[in-house]
């Protein structure tokens, strides 16, 4: 008797267990572990069948032995399929959070290109002051670039040698009133012949000159330069302007040095020096030993300049300054060779990514 009840407990529980696995649900991969640990694992309920298998009578182990695999088997088959459902949930959640316009992974930061840095350091320095930004062409006449300027007809920068100049024809050898401009100053006399003082802008770009590529010079380079025009403007103003933007630009302690120098366009005209930052001014082998370092050039607007530009010189006067952005660079970020700014390596930008 007691092996006839144990028979049919087996029989209920197989198909207890079937009606069980056959409506099984999980809603995520932690549920569906659940389950398996309480049906399929060493002690979950399918195993503990068959512990009790053995005890059934030799002549009712072919069927009951059957009907445990046979569910067995239902039970994996539905573990599969509720896995694989999972699995396609997951990927579809996955795939409705992507951004397929997004670039591939990973994004690296990007850099700001040093010259960039220093161009708009120097630009925002001067706009605290009034200076406000113009912009001309970089192919230009013979007309802004060197006439309205004061440059004689036989001044040496309108050679072959220092401007290159674009030939009207093709076939034509000699030099033509178009070339690419050697200074921003041609931004400065576009400025002066469209619009009366006060005048007060700052003209940033890139210029060109006939020269040799190396460590110390490029055939390109970019130039910011500075104008202001009004009545009973002195030396005296563009002294302390440009000792503002040096202690801006550099640090609170550096000094200035203006030595005389010539321009065609200014007069008197200077060469202005800062103190050297790396040694504090007592010599050092970046400042030659002399505790200066050079960084533009500057003078009052020569009146001849003004008049040719429609402005009564009797009326008013001005300053002009201009510095080579490389130059600036240079000081600031100790970069030795004036290629690497054209060069686009990007293990050199990326010294720049916290800047």
């Amino acid at each position: 008797m007691r092996a006839n009840f144990e028979i049919m407990s087996i029989a209920e529980q197989i198909a207890e267990l079937q009606k069980q696995v056959e409506v099984l649900k999980a809603a995520s991969a932690e549920e569906l572990e659940a389950l398996r640990l309480k049906y399929m694992s060493k002690k979950g309920a399918i195993p503990q069948l068959f512990e009790q298998f053995k005890a059934v009578p030799k002549e009712e182990k072919a069927t009951l032995g059957a009907s445990i695999n046979h569910l067995r088997q239902q039970a994996e088959a539905r573990f599969n399929e509720l896995r694989e459902q999972l699995g396609s949930m997951a990927n579809q959640a996955y795939a409705d959070k992507q951004d397929l316009t997004r670039t591939p992974d990973p994004i690296e930061l990007g850099t700001r290109h040093p010259l960039s840095l220093v161009r708009e350091e120097i630009i925002d320095i001067f706009s605290r002051i009034g200076f406000t930004v113009a912009d001309g062409p970089e192919v230009e006449d013979d007309k802004h670039v060197f006439s309205l300027l004061n440059f004689a007809p036989e001044h040496p920068a309108r050679d072959m040698q220092d401007t290159f100049f674009v030939e009207k024809e093709e076939g034509v050898q000699k030099p033509s009133d178009i070339l690419l401009r050697t200074h921003t100053s041609s931004v400065q006399t576009r400025v002066m012949t469209s619009q009366q003082p006060p005048i007060r802008v700052l003209c940033p770009g890139r210029v060109y000159r006939n020269e040799a590529i190396s460590a110390r010079a490029h055939c390109f380079f970019h130039q910011v330069e500075g104008l202001y025009i009004d009545k009973n403007v002195s030396f005296a103003d563009l002294r302390e302007a440009l000792l503002y933007f040096a202690k801006e630009m550099f640090g609170a302690e550096t000094k200035i040095r203006l030595r005389p120098s010539y321009f065609p366009f200014t007069e008197p005209s200077a060469e202005m020096d800062i103190s050297c930052d790396i040694c504090g001014g007592k010599g050092c082998a970046f400042c030659k030993g002399t505790g200066w370092v050079e960084i533009l050039g500057c003078g009052m607007v020569d009146p001849n300049v003004l008049e040719a530009c429609g402005i009564d010189s009797k009326v008013y006067t001005g300053y002009a300054f201009g510095m080579g952005v490389e130059r600036i660079a240079n000081l600031k970020y100790r970069v030795k060779d004036l290629r690497l700014f054209s060069e686009n390596d990007v293990r050199f930008l990326r010294q720049f990514e916290s800047c």
